[in-house]
């Protein structure tokens, strides 16, 4: 399968959503559809909730999400229980 192009299915417009990455033509926003699939909604149940998505644009979605965190430097999140908890007490 062919990685979906993300440029043409995202679109970020200051006047959609307050500039939030969203689906062209929609006001749905790329972190719902990737934290749905997240939640384990399987991409028919994602279009299923939004039905003017297609299977295309949650491609992009993931696409897209796949991108920006190959750009950004990512820092650990340190959880209650996990790793470095309690430093620092």
């Amino acid at each position: 399968m062919e990685r979906a192009t993300w440029q043409e299915r995202v679109a970020v417009d200051p006047g959609v959503h307050h500039g939030e990455p969203c689906i062209r033509g929609t006001r749905i926003p790329v972190r719902m559809i990737v934290g749905s699939l997240a939640d384990g909604l399987a991409v028919e149940q994602v279009i299923a909730e939004y039905p003017q998505l297609s299977p295309e644009d949650v491609y992009s979605a993931l696409a897209y999400a796949a991108e920006v965190l190959h750009e950004e430097s990512l820092v650990p999140l340190v959880t209650e229980g996990g790793p470095g908890a309690n430093q620092g007490r």
